[in-house]
C-alpha cells in the first residue's frame, strides 16, 4: 500500500471505502471478466491509485480506450503522472455521472466494459439510481458493468440490467463480491463492439482532463 492510499483514506474514508487496494488475486480476477481479444472501450469509477488500471492497459490492444473517472484530486494527479505519454489512458477529475459527456466529448458511442469500485451503498438512492440509469445507457449492446464491493446490495437496484452473476472472492482483504451486471445484447444479435474516438478537433485527447 502506497502513503498516498493511506493518507487518503484517512481523509476520506467513506469516498476511498477500503484502507488497502484491491489484491493481486482480486485485480486479475476481475480483468478475467473482460474480453481483450479485440480494441475495447473501458471506463472505471473510482481507480484510486490505479491498481486495476494498470492491469486493464497490460491487457488492452494498442487502439484500445480507457477512461479513468477520479473525484479525489490527489490520486487522479498522480494517475496522471502514472500514465502519461499513454494514448489510451484518459484521466479524468471528476464525478463518473459525467461518462455520457465524456465520451461524447471523443466521439465515442458507447463502452464495452465499465469497471467500479466506488461504495455504491453510501450513495443516496436517488444519485445511485441516476448512475445506474447512465452506466446501463452507456455501455454496447451486450456489455457488462462489472462492480467489485464488500456488500452486494446494489443487485437490488440494478432492475436495469438483463442478466447479473455474482461471486464472493475471498483472497482480498476485506473479501468482495464480484458482480457482472450485462445489458442486453442487440436484436439483431450483433457482438459487442464500441466505437472507436474520432481523431477530430481535439476530441481525443492523451492524458488529463478537467470536467466542466
Amino acid at each position: 500500500m502506497s502513503v498516498l492510499f493511506f493518507k487518503r483514506f484517512l481523509q476520506r474514508p467513506f469516498q476511498i471505502a477500503s484502507i488497502i487496494p484491491s489484491s493481486k488475486a482480486l485485480v486479475e480476477r476481475v480483468a478475467s471478466k473482460m474480453d481483450f481479444s479485440q480494441p475495447r472501450v473501458i471506463a472505471e469509477y473510482g481507480p484510486g491509485e490505479g491498481v486495476h488500471s494498470r492491469e486493464i492497459a497490460r491487457r488492452m490492444s494498442p487502439d484500445s480506450h480507457l477512461l479513468l473517472f477520479e473525484l479525489d484530486a490527489a490520486f487522479s494527479r498522480a494517475l496522471e503522472r502514472q500514465f502519461a505519454g499513454d494514448a489510451r489512458m484518459h484521466v479524468i477529475h471528476g464525478d463518473a455521472a459525467s461518462l455520457p459527456y465524456e465520451l461524447k466529448r471523443r466521439g465515442i458511442a458507447c463502452c464495452d466494459y465499465i469497471l467500479s469500485g466506488i461504495p455504491f451503498s453510501i450513495l443516496k438512492i436517488d444519485k445511485k439510481r441516476a448512475l445506474l440509469r447512465k452506466t446501463h445507457d452507456a455501455l454496447a449492446p451486450g456489455g457488462s458493468f462489472i462492480i467489485y464491493q464488500v456488500t452486494n446490495e446494489l443487485k437490488q437496484h440494478a432492475t436495469l440490467f438483463e442478466h447479473a452473476e455474482s461471486e464472493y472472492f475471498l483472497q482480498n482483504i476485506p473479501p468482495m463480491f464480484i458482480t457482472v451486471f450485462q445489458r442486453a445484447p442487440s436484436l439483431h444479435g450483433r457482438g459487442r463492439r464500441a466505437a472507436q474516438p474520432r481523431k477530430v478537433s481535439g476530441l481525443v485527447r492523451v492524458g488529463a482532463d478537467r470536467s466542466a
